[in-house]
């Protein structure tokens, strides 16, 4: 395990977050860990114990193990999304890692501290290591610092089971919220987090900060990963509608337009345009069929897994090769046929999601849904989304603006 921590405390030199990453990612580049050269030797067949012989094969070329990263925007159904492998039990799932290295490399002015090219390699880095199982890396992005491992400041671990049940939770009997995973669980052991996801032959991870799939193309080429995509887009008028609400400090002009019905002076276009950027050119890459997407790589509309869930969630599982399991059945009908109180949260995954699929189109003034397609023209038309040109037609929900298209997985 010493050995295993190498990177760690060659890190401990460093004070500069520049310098910090810098250094994560020359020793990754320049040395092999002492875990996998050990671990070379090793023959895995004779081991009866499931977590020690899980480990041992994963040290040695992750033989069989998949992986899966959800790349998504933000308030595009992509939690729910997440949860379709959270509840597997068969699957470790992440919520929001990459959320520790934003948080590392932002300023009191939310500002970037680091140029964007560092900051995408600081997440791959990251994910590189997760993918491995080797959480100590995460550990030079926790405020505070963790001690001898321990955290209590793990990002949403509640929205993670693999995070609220044994082996690195054991007060929890039967979890079922979030809110009880904070309650009663409260630190994070990481080394112990390490050796259970190393039991688990599927991992998961959902973000919301890598904005194009071309940026994972150093991860998806990689052998040993045996990494998928799940590419959650949805239509940009409703993301914006979703943010609106969401965040409202920092869509205020927005919302005053919204209200009064007239555009103010200075509104920041690009909250909106970066979205439809990085939809389209992840959507030109992968319309192009490179070779390097092949077999990994599915485009998945939040409005077809929202009308019918449990078709697009089968198709999920038999691209990536996921055996379906019980309780998804329930859980899918549980939490998509619910009744949802006004007081619920915005970050919740329980709603009548077939029938709230198009309802922006009754919280948007005609002149933000017409800004929203002057920008994301290319867009919109690439995902199969119809414009609208008067409030009459905008408000009629028996006609839908989602056109009935397949995105076939790139095999």
């Amino acid at each position: 395990m010493m050995e295993c921590s190498w990177k760690v405390l060659v890190l401990i030199v460093f004070t500069s977050l520049g310098i910090q990453y810098t250094a994560i990612k020359s020793l990754r580049m320049t040395f092999t860990s002492p875990c996998r050269n050990m671990a070379a030797e090793n023959r895995c067949g004779h081991i009866k114990d499931n977590v020690t012989r899980a480990l041992c094969e994963d040290v040695n070329g992750q033989q069989g193990r998949k992986h899966i990263l959800i790349l998504a925007t933000a308030r595009s159904g992509s939690s729910f999304l997440g949860q379709l492998f959270n509840q597997n039990p068969d699957i470790f799932y992440l919520y929001e890692p990459l959320y520790h290295v934003q948080n590392m490399f932002t300023n009191s002015n939310g500002l970037p501290t680091i140029d964007r090219r560092s900051l995408l390699g600081a997440y791959r880095d990251l994910l590189h290591n997760l993918y491995d199982c080797d959480f100590h890396l995460l550990e030079n992005y926790i405020k505070p610092t963790p001690k001898d491992h321990v955290t209590y400041s793990f990002f949403r671990r509640g929205a993670s089971k693999a995070l609220c049940t044994p082996p690195v939770c054991n007060q929890l009997e039967d979890f079922q919220q979030e809110s009880q995973c904070v309650k009663k669980c409260r630190k994070v052991n990481l080394t112990l987090a390490s050796t259970a996801c190393r039991s688990y032959r599927t991992m998961a991870i959902k973000t919301i900060r890598i904005p194009e799939i071309n940026h994972m193309r150093t991860l998806v080429e990689d052998p040993r990963l045996n990494l998928k995509i799940i590419h959650l887009v949805r239509d940009p008028r409703a993301v914006l509608a979703s943010r609106m609400s969401t965040f409202v400090d920092q869509y205020r002009s927005y919302n005053i337009w919204n209200s009064s019905g007239r555009k103010p002076h200075s509104i920041d276009l690009s909250l909106i345009r970066n979205v439809c950027i990085d939809y389209s050119n992840s959507l030109e890459t992968a319309f192009g069929r490179p070779s390097w997407l092949k077999g990994k790589y599915m485009l998945v509309r939040y409005e077809d897994l929202a009308r019918d869930p449990m078709k697009k969630a089968t198709n999920i599982y038999n691209f990536i090769g996921l055996q379906w399991k019980e309780g998804l059945s329930s859980w899918i009908e549980e939490n998509t046929n619910a009744t949802v109180s006004p007081n619920s949260s915005k970050f919740a995954t329980n709603r009548k999601s077939s029938e709230t699929v198009e309802n922006w189109r009754f919280q948007l003034h005609l002149g933000i849904v017409q800004m929203v397609q002057d920008i994301c023209n290319t867009t919109i038309s690439q995902l199969g989304y119809q414009f609208v040109d008067s409030t009459q037609q905008l408000r009629n929900l028996s006609q839908s603006l989602v056109e009935p298209r397949v995105f076939l997985p790139f095999i």
